[in-house]
């Protein structure tokens, strides 16, 4: 029988992208491979129960249920943090060294936003909707069980003594945003949302915008220059089911 060439390449770079996601090493053959589009549709994502928190993928496509509410949330005051907002148990101890980090470099940091129920995210895109538009809101806010807001990992900061950051030019810029940028991986958040990588993180950029996966996760993320949804989809090897 003969050989054929397309297959042979198709096996090699299975090959190569398994060694280079066991090893967290060789981002431009793990790059190589096609992401899905950003498509607006509603498919239950494949990692989707509590321990899977690191892991669990969430854009346009893919989705929790309306059920899905951690019963470990605990008030980000409990991180030294302003309270009135919530986070998982798990997330409070990294989230308490970055903020005293944070406030040690006059970089001091506030909630704005941190753990939001299906319901509450419905009724957040839904304003966003009446301010902009539909279009406009499917890139700023996602809908409900779309957000990592629902997975009680994920928060909006602020400044300390500032207003929204979205009511910034660019959050990113302030003392804050800055400080956060350089140094939150180091305590296991992530920036979803980086600047200029919409077409690739299916939202517009938030500087604000920051989900915790762990220290270790996000050393590698940092070291392979991928984007979260980059990362969450190729480290799980396994194929998301193909939206209908």
């Amino acid at each position: 029988m003969s050989s054929r060439p397309g297959l042979k390449t198709s096996r090699l770079r299975i090959l190569l992208l398994t060694v280079a996601l066991a090893t967290g090493l060789a981002t431009t053959v793990v790059s190589a491979v096609e992401l899905p589009p950003c498509r607006v549709a509603d498919v239950t994502t494949m990692y989707r129960g509590y321990t899977d928190w690191h892991r669990t993928l969430l854009d346009m496509t893919y989705r929790v249920t309306s059920s899905y509410s951690p019963a470990d949330l605990r008030s980000t005051a409990d991180a030294g943090l302003n309270g009135s907002h919530r986070v998982r148990a798990l997330v409070i101890a990294d989230l308490r060294a970055m903020a005293k980090a944070a406030r040690a470099a006059g970089a001091r940091l506030a909630v704005q936003s941190a753990f939001r129920s299906y319901a509450t995210q419905g009724s957040t895109f839904d304003y966003w909707v009446r301010v902009h538009g539909y279009a406009t809101a499917l890139k700023e806010s996602a809908r409900a069980g779309h957000s990592e807001h629902q997975l009680g990992t994920t928060l909006d900061f602020r400044s300390y003594g500032g207003s929204a950051p979205w009511n910034y030019a660019d959050w990113g810029n302030t003392k804050a945003g800055v400080w956060l940028r350089a140094n939150a991986w180091r305590y296991g958040f992530v920036m979803s949302y980086p600047k200029g990588k919409t077409t690739v993180t299916c939202y517009t950029y938030e500087p604000w915008h920051y989900r915790y996966v762990g220290r270790d996760a996000t050393a590698a993320i940092r070291a392979s220059h991928l984007t979260l949804r980059e990362y969450l989809l190729r480290r799980g090897m396994k194929p998301m089911p193909t939206p209908a």
